[in-house]
């Protein structure tokens, strides 16, 4: 629970301040110390009358009444000076950046489930442990350094991660980029980032408060208040981008070891993220690159002009561009032309827009003035501008950040020479731009930025389905798998179209049925999980005869416990699917099925309530969706009905939330019809 005396204590305590500034401890009251923190500050320090000028107390319960408590002594005396501080100092606000807790042993995490116990007693907060601390407008209660300035319209910043936030702000400050607010949640024994979003949510005021959130998380212990508060602080105005560390088993360990993080899979977390309107980061790199073009102004089309004097760098960028879906249109025309005529012979307006090396300050502002004014199909200018430390680019850049300021359209600045015009771009910087150094980082975060969509509604229509029908079926089976009649009750109860079939362990009742199907049909084992891997599916059967014959040979296979028959559909193979991570409402997923989806994998995600937008939003996104529309004279599949059985699946998950994993591969989809072939369902209680 995030409170004032955290925010904007009045007296801070720092419990194992030093002399030595190179100690946690010391640096800690250093920091806040040069920070200008205008309340009481104490210390305690058993060995010390006075530390950095401050004066010490030898015990805990000497000190007088305090509002935040800073602890940097051994964990295992935490405990009982958190009791005290609570109970007796009237403190509510707590940060611990010892280590030795949950993240050690177990004997960690009993200390800190007492110390939660009797700061939730308090009605406090606790931040910790094993973190770096907390920066606020108020004080700058971290042991690190760097220590950014606070500028109320930069970044806010809640990591997971003492270190990695201490990297993030140690690269933003050098692009440029600026910190509000940050928070080290650590352990995150009470307080997490979610719990710190909730807050920056809650009493968010635009007047005020940053628009620009940035999380690194290796956790996420309730994606609901995630989604939630996200989601409505994008709606709001705010721009949030996040790295979700931990989302692969190896990386999983890893953050077990530092934090005791829960894994949950890529693909989950990604859903999640564009479900809220998060930007999904996988790197510091692109974090920092997105939060900085969150500091510019908002593109708002794909068409980007990449004006330059280094080809090499325009060409990577296009590139890049273009990978994600932006795109730099061809420049042409009698305005392209007067263009040119201000330029040095062999240049190029074509786009990207090279005005060669010898290319000068004034040229720069004239192409810049004509991509704003001329150019109607240009939406963003990319401005690649190094030096080969021949001559001062100072010019240049006093241009360009001019142009930044006047100019509607967006421009995003590559000044990639860190060291030739090093003074140059501190200069640069210094009048509150971000540079990028990389053209290709740019080009990558710009695309990322672009493909986030809107924060989903909280009102989702699903289509209407049998709930009653789906719990008979639900509330009167054993966790584990669905057999074939209890799937297919579960799939006409939520209006999924399925093919046609027979299962039967009985060669003669299976003969009989037969009367009732056309041939050719496809003969599948019963039983085992994977069909195929056993050569349990058996394609082209045309006759009585061979229905015979194969029914022997599929009960012969391991696990066997029946035999399926269905008509032998001709179509695009399709899939959906669903898999439940802990914690998580159910992902929904979509693709090419059959072997595409085992070659391919090509596969899309939602979280589940999945509105009509976002199934669209899903199937178009498919590297294969030519395929579903109808390509090199194939027939497509009729989309719209596609779209309708993925909305339908996450209604049946809605009704259902028992179901763990399902899969649907193939259906079997044509203009006229989409038809379920193969459904495995697995119930977990």
């Amino acid at each position: 629970m995030v409170n004032k005396q955290l925010l904007n204590p009045k007296s801070i305590v720092v419990i194992g301040a030093s002399n030595d500034a190179k100690k946690p401890g010391g640096n800690m009251l250093k920091n806040i110390i040069s920070g200008d923190f205008r309340g009481s500050l104490s210390v305690v320090n058993p060995k010390e009358e006075k530390v950095q000028g401050i004066k010490s107390y030898s015990e805990v319960k000497d000190i007088p009444k305090t509002e935040l408590a800073i602890l940097a002594i051994p964990a295992k005396f935490c405990p009982e000076t958190i009791k005290i501080l609570a109970e007796e100092k009237n403190t509510k606000a707590f940060i611990i950046i010892s280590a030795g807790f949950g993240e050690g042993d177990e004997q960690g995490k009993l200390w800190e489930q007492e110390i939660s116990q009797t700061v939730e007693s308090v009605g406090g907060c606790l931040i910790g442990p094993n973190c770096i601390g907390v920066i606020t407008e108020h004080y700058k209660g971290v042991f690190t350094a760097p220590v950014p300035p606070f500028n109320p319209k930069g970044c806010d910043l809640i990591s997971g991660s003492g270190a990695t936030a201490v990297f993030i702000m140690e690269a933003g400050m050098a692009l440029g980029v600026s910190f509000a607010n940050v928070f080290s949640v650590g352990n995150a024994a009470q307080t997490g980032v979610e719990d710190i979003l909730e807050y920056m949510d809650i009493h968010f005021n635009p007047e005020i408060d940053s628009f620009i959130k940035l999380l690194y998380l290796e956790t996420i212990s309730n994606p609901k208040k995630l989604l939630k508060h996200a989601s409505s602080l994008i709606k709001k105005g705010a721009k949030i981008a996040a790295i979700k560390a931990g989302s692969t088993a190896e990386g999983s360990r890893a953050a077990t070891s530092h934090t005791g993080a829960i894994a949950s899979s890529d693909m989950t977390v990604r859903a999640l993220f564009n479900k809220a309107g998060i930007v999904y980061c996988s790197s510091r790199e692109q974090l920092l690159s997105v939060a900085s073009i969150f500091n510019y102004k908002k593109l708002v089309g794909k068409n980007i002009a990449i004006i330059t004097h280094a080809g090499g760098s325009a060409v990577m960028l296009a590139d890049e561009l273009s990978k994600g879906g932006l795109k730099v249109p061809e420049i042409s025309g009698p305005d392209a032309e007067k263009l040119k005529s201000f330029l040095y012979p062999g240049s190029s307006v074509s786009n990207p827009i090279d005005f060669l090396a010898t290319g000068t300050a004034e040229q720069l502002g004239i192409i810049i003035d004509y991509c704003e004014h001329k150019f109607e199909n240009i939406d963003a200018m990319a401005v690649v501008f190094g030096s080969p430390g021949l001559f001062d680019v100072e010019n240049v850049y006093n241009v360009l950040s001019v142009k930044l300021e006047i100019c509607s359209k967006p421009i995003f600045p590559v000044l990639p020479s860190v060291v030739n015009a090093q003074r140059e771009i501190q200069s640069f910087l210094k009048k509150g731009h971000i540079n990028f150094p990389d053209e290709v980082v740019l080009g990558k975060a710009l695309s990322q930025v672009f493909n986030t969509p809107e924060p989903i509604s909280e009102q989702i229509s699903l289509p209407n389905i049998d709930v009653e029908k789906i719990r008979s079926v639900i509330d009167n089976v054993p966790e584990g798998y669905l057999n074939a009649k209890q799937t297919e009750k579960l799939l006409d109860a939520a209006g999924i179209p399925r093919v046609m079939e027979i299962v039967e362990n009985s060669k003669e009742k299976l003969l009989a049925a037969m009367d009732s199907m056309e041939f050719p049909v496809v003969m599948k084992v019963v039983g085992p999980l994977h069909k195929s891997d056993a050569k349990g599916v058996v394609l082209n059967i045309s006759s009585k005869e061979e229905v015979s014959e194969t029914f022997d040979l599929l009960m012969k296979i391991d696990s066997a416990t029946a035999v399926m028959v269905q008509p032998q559909l001709a179509g695009l193979e399709l899939f959906v699917g669903v898999m439940k991570e802990p914690g998580f409402n159910h992902t929904i997923l979509c693709g090419l099925g059959g072997i595409f989806i085992e070659v391919l994998n090509d596969v899309a995600a939602g979280l589940s309530p999945i509105s009509k937008v976002e199934a669209q939003k899903m199937v178009q996104s498919l590297r294969g969706y030519k395929l579903i529309q109808g390509a090199r004279d194939q027939e497509g599949v009729d989309e719209n009905q596609f779209v309708d059985i993925i909305q339908r699946l996450s209604a049946l998950v809605e009704a259902a939330p028992e179901i763990m994993e399902m899969d649907i591969n193939p259906l079997i989809g044509t203009q006229r019809a989409i038809m379920a072939v193969d459904t495995r369902v697995r119930i977990g209680l």
